[in-house]
């Protein structure tokens, strides 16, 4: 029994705490399950989903930066048949929320992917739509940088879906509130941000790229101030509850983002240097707030904005 309410409320997806897992550092939750049990979190997101199999970029397609990791892993994933036949039913077992986390080169994408998830998929409680992907459409250009195809893309999800829709904003952009206004007035229901910065590491040895692709994303500590800003920002611009991340590595990363105007936090990278990392990030919240005298971990949300 915790001695704070920790209960999560995202619009209509209600979490029973506040910390998540990131897509793209968790798998399907089967290869954290020896050290840290998916009933203690609030959700995990799993792996994004494309329509088809992707084997992603070339290696090598991670690089270690300071305080950060450069990753250009080029969505490797099963795709959408294999991922419901031999993945979601497993995923239905699992004692927590499991958001499904699906990306597109196309409009078209989106849609085929949104009608395949509905409620009635056990197991699911919402879609995270990754919009960082180059629309092939429209010259490769991100959908993620371009308020009108962000909008475009979340109205083609919301319409085809009876889930919670939760648009990953990109922080490639100049403006970050230009976008979280977009992404409202298609319809979402969360935001979460952010995803990567886009980054480059060059071995002075080789004098060649580390990355196969040359440039990729970076995550890490390195682009918490980035991430925490934005999120600062979001909260003042926009009605919509927020799932914040960018290099949390720490519980005070964690409450940092909260006061910000997160409702919520995604644990990422530092999944892969503590697997308990969720786990500690969780009871340090519920410390903070028992020292300061919250009874409910809702009521830091936005403190630093009064």
């Amino acid at each position: 029994m915790r001695n704070v309410d920790m209960r999560t409320e995202l619009g209509e997806l209600i979490l029973r705490n506040p910390v998540v897992t990131s897509s793209g550092t968790y798998g399907f939750g089967e290869e954290y399950a020896p050290y840290c049990p998916v009933s203690i979190l609030g959700g995990i997101t799993v792996k994004g989903i494309t329509p088809l199999p992707r084997l992603g970029n070339p290696v090598p397609r991670l690089a270690e930066t300071p305080s950060g990791l450069l990753n250009s892993v080029g969505l490797e994933n099963p795709g959408l048949v294999e991922f419901r036949n031999s993945y979601l039913p497993k995923l239905a077992l699992l004692d927590t929320a499991v958001i499904v986390n699906i990306s597109g080169f196309s409009p078209d994408d989106y849609t085929l992917l949104a009608s395949s998830f509905q409620k009635k998929d056990t197991g699911i409680a919402a879609l995270e739509v990754n919009i960082s992907c180059p629309n092939i459409k429209h010259g490769g250009m991100a959908f993620g940088t371009n308020p009108r195809s962000a909008e475009e893309v979340i109205e083609a999800v919301k319409k085809n879906t009876d889930l919670p829709v939760i648009a990953k904003l990109s922080p490639n952009v100049t403006d970050i509130v230009e976008m979280a206004k977009a992404v409202e007035s298609g319809g979402a229901d969360i935001i979460s941000l952010i995803n990567t910065l886009l980054g480059m590491s060059i071995d002075i040895q080789t004098q060649k790229p580390l990355l196969a692709n040359k440039m990729g994303g970076l995550s890490g500590p390195a682009v918490r101030p980035v991430a925490v800003r934005m999120v600062y920002q979001v909260y003042e611009a926009v009605g919509l509850p927020i799932v914040g991340m960018g290099g949390i590595s720490t519980w005070q990363d964690a409450v940092e983002f909260m006061l910000a105007g997160a409702s919520a936090v995604s644990i990422g990278t530092v999944n892969f240097v503590n697997p308990l990392a969720p786990v500690d990030i969780l009871n340090g919240i519920e410390e903070y707030c028992l020292k300061k005298g919250y009874r409910s971990v809702r009521e830091i949300v936005g403190l630093a904005h009064e």
